[in-house]
């Protein structure tokens, strides 16, 4: 026995976590007795108890990381500034109170999308088994799964949850499935001998269990090799710990935006309180004033309207049947350059269907794809009857029906299968030629992986009749004739039926031979013995056939410029097929990298791989991981679908991981990003489609908030420039921080969502993902917030001075503080009437407003129409007055006032007239 000191080698750890053939699992497996409870004891000294040690951080520590934030900063110390200076200025607390709401609200929405980490963990937990049933000093006992220890011995049998890693022995007919660790749906054969190569991925590792899986049937027995963190699921379990979620490309440019923001605020903010001195005001008045600038500018609704946007394009991608669970996600997808899918149920059908059938006289094509039992038969370009001359089709096909377990489901005309998926597709096959030949079944020879067949047996009429169905190696040992069409029997050829077994297996078809005989009507067992003498009929080629309309959204993903990527744990030779089928591959153009070949590849030497490669097979978790750091190494934009326990470290790295959401696990869907209801390839698509509108809402609402954000801060710079020259702007400023923050609150709730509601552009799929290196903060905001702040400034002050000149004597004494404050109300119209004309102009970025119908956006017209609404109240309502710093002023300035409205639109579309030539000539629009 090994050494069980309290301080195990590496090189005994090493022994136990993967013991294949090592001297000490011999001795184990022969002794037959199992540990003792002392040495069991000792053990769990050394290797600690069978149990994932996950920590989660405390609610409080994950409500405090939503204030990290730089444009949270801003506000909180916006907030600050505020609430100091109400103690000079009451109309600062409302500026106070709105700030820290957003603040508060923003912080919660963020507290309520985090956590998927500690889910995803918190799944992982409720894999482990809770108890087993184990050798120990020779008797057998149930013990709590927690304290199972390398070298103990576990008893298996169908329906076993597996508890630890285990290498097993005295195996029979042992199935375990796998799917939740590999990906794999079909239950995984396993055996007692070792296999010796290297670099295996768990999938291909079958003188193994592993925790968290389970034993489908037969029996055996196992030594615990690997418990806790050292099993596949503790490893997956630390990946997904140490796996950091990597910040979006939106996340990343807004915190580059607001830096910059941050940057010119603060710096014009200091600039106006140098320019307060210099024109000889008091340093408390230059304070204040560069304090209402800064506030001005401030774009306290930024959070929430990118919030909003996201939400909005994530209710769109939930009617698409892709459900976002991480907002920021719902804008990645546009930007995305590589979606790498898992193969089965994603790409394919999963739905097993047979697809060519071969007998001794012709090679038939199976029409239709899936469970549903409709499809017709076609030899050398005809469609045929197989119950007209095509006996020996026929009676494949019959076999196939009859040495079957499966049963077909119909519910609502959607079909599905009752038992193995490879039976599934052999009912089909038989009820698309109309076969249902419901022959009493007398005795039956279960499949089981070491004999390769199966056997059943039938009431006949005139005798009673063995079918088999199996391998076609093992099937043409027992056959000694075939049948024809004609119903006359001749010697199989062996040789020729394993050539076309071949040709067909190298389409990645997965075969069945089928064979009968007749025996007599008292027969009424079967032996082994029985397997001679048999008639062969043919063979029935199968494949979980591609989506339809994922071999249409691949295409579309080459046309927008994404690259598609198959990751699967299935061979090489049917990923290959599939990929060629679904246009992943050009022909035998591209390159397929298994798992084993991966695994020996350094980072630098996969670095090189992943450029070229686009189809991978028999991958083990930690390889879809590598793949996907790889490619964002390269630059990429990562999407990562996945389904199975082994997939959630890859999700989490991707910029955005993409659970099944029907045949996904509750790991790897706490895990992602965003979660695809149908499994559906297809969907993603679509949602991408969705990703790329929300960027194009996001770019339209920038480009409206801050030009009018920048507006406002001009009125308040601008004031201090031109006191000196106009007296009227050394009594006030042209508006008060309170009509300032009227404003920039109901023009982003009416005016700026009202915007995310316009039409998707045409054509949002024709064109490359954007680049992850594009900015926000780009020459386009600058030159639109000069001409729009240029626009709102003129038009304010105009107003303020035309209207409010006369309140004020030469050396800026107030003389009629009435009329002064109907000029600020009459400026703070003419500043709206800007933000009307230019909204309708930001509809869309680059094309012109008449380009579209106007009356097409109905939210952004009740917007204008509420908009006008709530800002009348101010104005003609005393109640009002006093709070908002507003008076009624007489009708006839309205005349002088909505001319206003031009100025903003004219201005924004002669630069999108300007800009739209300037991209005419570089070729970037037709």
């Amino acid at each position: 026995m090994p050494n069980t000191s309290s301080d195990p080698t590496a090189s005994q750890k090493k022994e136990w976590y993967r013991l294949t053939t090592t001297e000490t699992f011999q001795k184990l497996k022969t002794s037959n007795s199992g540990l003792s409870d002392s040495e069991a004891e000792e053990r769990i000294s050394q290797y600690g108890y069978n149990e994932l040690k996950l920590k989660k951080p405390s609610t409080l520590m994950r409500f405090l990381r939503q204030f990290h934030d730089p444009l949270v900063y801003i506000l909180i110390a916006a907030a600050i500034t505020t609430f100091i200076l109400t103690m000079t200025s009451e109309d600062m607390m409302a500026d106070t109170m709105v700030i820290a709401g957003v603040v508060i609200l923003n912080a919660l929405l963020g507290f309520f999308q985090e956590g998927k980490t500690e889910a995803a963990l918190d799944a992982l937990r409720k894999m482990i088994v809770q108890e087993c049933s184990v050798l120990r000093d020779g008797d057998k006992k149930v013990i709590p799964a927690r304290e199972l220890v390398p070298g103990d011995i576990v008893l298996l049998e169908g329906g076993n949850k597996i508890p630890a890693d285990l290498r097993i022995f005295d195996v029979k007919n042992l199935y375990a499935d796998e799917a939740v660790l590999t990906g794999e749906s079909k239950p995984a054969a396993k055996y007692e001998e070792a296999v010796d190569r290297p670099n295996l991925p768990p999938g291909d590792q079958r003188c193994i269990t592993f925790s968290g899986t389970f034993i489908v049937r037969g029996l055996a027995k196992g030594v615990v090799v690997a418990t806790g963190e050292n099993t596949e699921f503790g490893k997956i379990a630390t990946l997904v710990k140490g796996t950091k979620k990597v910040v979006t490309p939106l996340q990343k440019n807004i915190a580059a935006f607001t830096r910059t923001l941050m940057m010119v605020i603060l710096g014009i903010g200091a600039v106006n309180f140098v320019l307060g001195f210099v024109f000889g005001y008091t340093p408390v008045y230059s304070f204040l004033a560069s304090v209402s600038l800064v506030v001005a500018a401030i774009p306290e609704m930024l959070p929430m309207l990118v919030t909003a946007i996201l939400a909005l394009a994530a209710s769109a991608m939930v009617k698409k049947k892709a459900l976002i669970k991480r907002l920021p996600a719902a804008e990645t997808l546009g930007s995305t350059t590589v979606i790498c899918s898992d193969k089965t149920g994603t790409l394919t059908k999963n739905q097993m269907t047979v697809v060519k059938v071969y007998t001794g006289d012709s090679e038939y094509q199976v029409q239709g794809i899936g469970y549903e039992p409709t499809g017709s038969f076609i030899v050398d370009e005809e469609e045929i009857n197989p119950a007209n001359a095509h006996l020996a089709l026929a009676e494949t096909l019959k076999a196939g029906y009859l040495c079957n377990n499966a049963k077909l489901v119909n519910e609502d005309d959607s079909y599905s299968i009752m038992g193995d998926p490879t039976e599934g597709a052999l009912l089909v096959s038989a009820k698309k030629a109309g076969i249902e030949n419901p022959m009493a079944r007398i005795d039956e020879i279960p499949f089981e992986s070491e004999q390769q067949y199966m056997a059943t047996l039938h009431r006949g009429q005139k005798g009673n009749i063995i079918f088999v169905k199996g391998s076609p190696e093992q099937v043409l040992k027992m056959c000694h004739n075939q049948l024809t069409d004609s119903s006359a029997l001749q010697p199989v050829n062996n040789q020729l039926v394993l050539e076309k077994a071949s040709q067909m297996a190298s389409q990645a078809l997965r075969l069945l031979a089928m064979a009968y005989k007749i025996v007599p009507v008292d027969k009424t067992s079967l032996e082994p013995d029985d397997m001679n003498g048999l008639t062969f009929t043919g063979i029935q080629g199968m494949i979980d056939p591609p989506r339809e309309e994922a071999i249409e959204a691949v295409a579309k993903c080459k046309k927008a410029g994404i690259r598609s990527v198959m990751i699967t744990g299935d061979h090489v030779l049917t990923a290959r097929a599939i990929a060629r089928q679904i246009g992943i591959m050009n022909g035998d153009q591209g390159e397929a990298l298994t798992g084993e070949r991966l695994a020996a590849m350094s980072d630098d030497e996969l670095l090189e791989a992943v450029k070229k490669v686009s189809v991978y097979a028999r991958v083990a978790p930690e390889h879809k991981l590598r793949i996907a750091l790889q490619l964002q190494r390269q630059g990429e934009v990562v999407a990562m679908t996945g389904d199975g326990v082994n997939d959630a470290p890859a999700l989490k790295a991707a910029d955005i991981g993409i659970a099944m959401g029907i045949t996904g696990t509750e790991v790897s869907k706490e895990a992602s990003d965003m979660i695809l209801i149908n499994d559906n390839f297809a969907c993603i698509v679509s949602a991408v489609e969705e990703g790329r509108h929300a960027w194009k809402n996001l770019q339209k609402a920038i480009l409206y908030t801050l030009p009018t954000n920048g507006g406002q801060a001009l009125l308040v710079i601008g004031a201090v420039l031109l006191a000196p020259l106009l007296p009227v702007f050394q009594a006030r400023l042209a508006l008060e921080p309170i009509m300032i923050l009227w404003v920039n609150l109901f023009d982003s709730v009416f005016l700026t969502m009202p915007l995310m509601m316009e039409v998707k552009d045409k054509g949002l799929l024709n064109s490359p993902p954007r680049s992850p290196r594009e900015k926000l903060a780009n020459w386009l905001l600058l030159e639109r917030t000069l001409l729009i702040g240029f626009v709102i400034a003129a038009s304010g002050f105009i107003i303020y001075n035309f209207f409010g000149a006369a309140a004020v004597a030469a050396d800026g004494t107030i003389i009629d503080p009435h009329l002064l404050t109907q000029a600020q109300t009459a400026a703070f119209w003419a500043v709206l009437m800007v933000h009307f004309g230019y909204v309708v102009s930001a509809r869309s970025v680059y094309n012109s407003a008449f380009a579209f119908n106007p009356f097409s956006n109905k939210w952004l017209l009740g917007g204008i129409a509420a908009s006008i609404t709530f800002r009348l109240l101010p104005t003609f309502v005393p109640a009002f007055n006093s709070f908002f710093r507003t008076e009624n002023f007489p009708l006839e300035w309205w005349i002088y006032i909505l001319p206003c409205l031009l100025p903003g639109f004219i201005a924004i579309e002669l630069e999108k007239l300007i800009l739209r030539r300037k991209r005419k000539q570089k070729g970037l629009i037709s």
